[in-house]
């Protein structure tokens, strides 16, 4: 079951997938109460989700989903806390745009249908980086592990740090709800508080190519997803620095998203 806002992406996926003789794609989904009715009508081997939807998003529907049928995220959206608190939420895998051929996928697929977990770079670098911050030397470790007085089996008599990882609450949540009240974590219905845009003045557009720039697509991609040609693509983008007082991709990017320091903003 493939499900994406996006009404080409899904074709695409479609496509590319029915080809593939032991695979079929039984349903399609623009939101994530879309996903959540046709997982539990049609009981597919595996749900491809994407993060970012109207209404329900991806990262909401996600607990619901996990229990009929595993799910791998396949998104635009490589940020790593949206990749963390989706595998918080049971996703089986992590797919970024971008960063895998058609067989590739397909390999993923079959992966996740066999339990066995799939990540391109963007989201192991994620697990990676959350992996590191967790990680507590001095913490207490098993009999024998770490200790000075233990027979070392390494020559060097350097021990390695325990890394803890906390199990997570299971969700007991009965009905999807695409609104919920914001959470201290900066967590809104599932998904990351939206950033405060309103000062940026950015048209419709302009708007979707920015997220696609935040999402880390090239010039080419970002043409390609819209059906418009490169040179529009960098006319809009000059019109979207020039709004965001940005002279590069990475800094309006960081002021997008609400991740660039309030003093160099320069405007909500």
């Amino acid at each position: 079951m493939v499900a994406d806002d996006n009404p080409v992406v899904r074709a695409g996926l479609t496509a590319l997938l029915t080809g593939r003789e032991d695979i079929t794609v039984v349903a399609e989904a623009a939101d994530g109460r879309e996903a959540y009715e046709a997982t539990r009508t049609h009981r597919p081997d595996v749900v491809l989700l994407d993060v970012r939807m109207p209404g329900v998003d991806g990262i909401s529907a996600l607990p619901h989903l996990v229990g009929i049928a595993p799910v791998v995220m396949l998104t635009y959206s490589g940020e790593s806390e949206i990749v963390q608190e989706a595998l918080r939420r049971g996703a089986g895998g992590y797919l970024v745009h971008g960063e895998f051929t058609a067989d590739q996928l397909v390999s993923a697929i079959r992966d996740i249908e066999q339990g066995r977990p799939h990540f391109t770079p963007t989201a192991a670098g994620a697990l990676l980086s959350q992996l590191r911050r967790d990680t507590r030397p001095g913490a207490t470790l098993p009999e024998g592990l770490g200790s000075a007085s233990a027979t070392p089996r390494n020559p060097t008599g350097i021990s390695a740090p325990h890394i803890s990882t906390s199990p997570t609450s299971a969700e007991n949540l009965s009905q999807l709800q695409p609104d919920m009240a914001p959470s201290s974590s900066g967590w809104t219905g599932g998904r990351p508080a939206a950033p405060d845009r309103s000062g940026y003045q950015l048209s419709t557009r302009e708007a979707e190519i920015m997220d696609l720039i935040a999402s880390g697509m090239t010039n080419q991609q970002i043409a390609a997803t819209c059906f418009i040609s490169e040179k529009t693509v960098k006319n809009h983008i000059n019109r979207i620095f020039a709004k965001l007082h940005s002279t590069s991709r990475s800094e309006a990017a960081a002021k997008w998203l609400g991740t660039a320091p309030v003093s160099g903003r320069g405007m909500r």
